[in-house]
């Protein structure tokens, strides 16, 4: 159905090409100079790159040296990552790809562009404001970004968690790579590590993300209903009439601020409920809930119906076999297990990132990884559910109107009838 076209669009549209007619040269010009014309600077594609810090608190290695976890070492192309005496170093020759914070299971490589929440941030609010947003890297585009496009240093910066909830929340969204142009690429492990984190967010998410391989092809067109937002808010500053007075139909638009407040908001609920229910262990220690566990918890907060299309490890123990030594409760990075008071083991499994540990420092061998859908990781939304049992409610309230209505009436006719005899 075509979106109705009224006197405010026309205005939009008006507005538009008067700013094209004050600076026709303008695209020219900003091609030429590599810049955007309010000032931008000229393209370099270090400022889109990030050498990583290390966390040995988290790290696997750090905690139990016999770890087989080798994914931050076998994503770094250059080799420029060692791992020692409980301490994690990072050569001078890294290339700040960014590679080994996608792939770390408990982010313990960290970078300020690259975390799971503010690559969310970046793609959700393109998205949102535009017809289409594309991530992209720094090799593929070779220009100052426009505002839809997420630029990172290599594709595979962006873990599986984080296409999952873009592509379970924003449909628009595409990946621009030239044909070939990983295979010329030195960052040589991107490749295989973006393919399989699209194609298991793709799995868990049950649809496709686009995919664009020619320049000419990328448009920046802004959503008509943000258009719309932005030029009602301009006459709000400018003239200080109510949006709402203009047209309730654009004030009740969500600008894309609010709606990644609103996503914000809804992660840290969630924090506090699994804290109220689980958020420590009998020991006092605090569990710890990575971000792109948050984001996955709250996608499917949303979309409960998509956990059986993803499949997560989380450990299982032999009692018999179990000494109770508490080994695998020490070394758990994210404290997701505990020791109960009979010295029975427990996970939860909202912050067991199934990276095995557990399993491998147990001598007695009573812990194996089991894998299973994420049913049991849908966290139940107290507000959402008050907000049912009130519409509930009211459904049964005016159901038992209706039913006392056409009790009166029905005994009303009833007298009528008695009368007309």
């Amino acid at each position: 159905m075509a979106q109705q076209h009224d006197l405010f669009d026309d205005i939009i549209d008006i507005s538009k090409g008067i700013s094209a007619l004050k600076n026709p040269l303008g695209g020219v010009t900003d091609a030429l100079m590599g810049a955007e014309g309010d000032g931008t600077p000229h393209w370099n594609p270090a400022d889109y790159k990030d050498k990583p810090r290390a966390n040995s608190i988290p790290c696997l290695v750090c905690n139990y040296e016999k770890s087989s976890c080798t994914a931050c070492m076998d994503a770094c192309p250059v080799d420029a990552i060692e791992i020692e005496d409980f301490s994690i170093d990072i050569k001078d020759s890294c290339r700040k790809c960014g590679l080994c914070v996608s792939v770390c299971p408990t982010e313990a490589f960290v970078t300020q562009r690259l975390t799971p929440k503010k690559l969310y941030d970046s793609i959700a609010g393109a998205a949102a404001a535009f017809n289409t947003a594309y991530v992209t890297c720094t090799r593929a585009l070779r220009r100052v970004p426009r505002e839809n496009e997420v630029v990172v240093a290599c594709i595979g910066d962006v873990p599986p968690e984080v296409w999952f909830s873009v592509m379970a929340d924003y449909p628009n969204v595409s990946v621009y790579l030239p044909l070939d142009i990983c295979e010329r690429c030195r960052n040589t492990t991107g490749e295989e590590i973006l393919g399989d984190s699209i194609a298991t967010a793709e799995e868990w998410a049950g649809t496709g993300l686009g995919l664009e391989v020619d320049s000419k092809q990328l448009k920046c067109v802004k959503r008509r209903e943000y258009e719309r937002k932005e030029f009602m808010d301009n006459i709000m500053k400018t003239t200080g009439l109510a949006v709402s007075k203009l047209n309730p139909a654009t004030a009740a638009v969500a600008s894309v601020t609010q709606r990644l407040r609103d996503h914000s908001k809804k992660i840290t609920e969630l924090e506090k409920t699994l804290k109220a229910a689980c958020g420590t262990t009998t020991q006092k220690r605090r569990r710890l809930l990575i971000q792109r566990r948050q984001l996955l918890l709250s996608t499917l907060q949303s979309h409960p119906e998509l956990a059986s299309n993803i499949q997560v490890s989380t450990p299982e123990c032999d009692f018999d076999r179990c000494t109770a030594c508490g080994e695998c409760v020490k070394k758990c990075p994210t404290h997701a297990t505990d020791l109960l008071g009979s010295g029975r083991f427990v996970v939860e499994p909202a912050y067991c990132v199934g990276c095995g540990l557990c399993a491998e420092v147990c001598e007695e061998h009573a812990i194996k990884m089991v894998e299973h859908d994420a049913s049991d990781l849908v966290v139940p939304d107290p507000e959402a559910q008050k907000k049912a049992a009130d519409a509930a409610k009211t459904r049964a309230e005016i159901a038992k109107t209706k039913e006392e209505g056409k009790k009166v009436l029905t005994k009303v006719l009833d007298s009528v009838e008695k009368m007309a005899d």
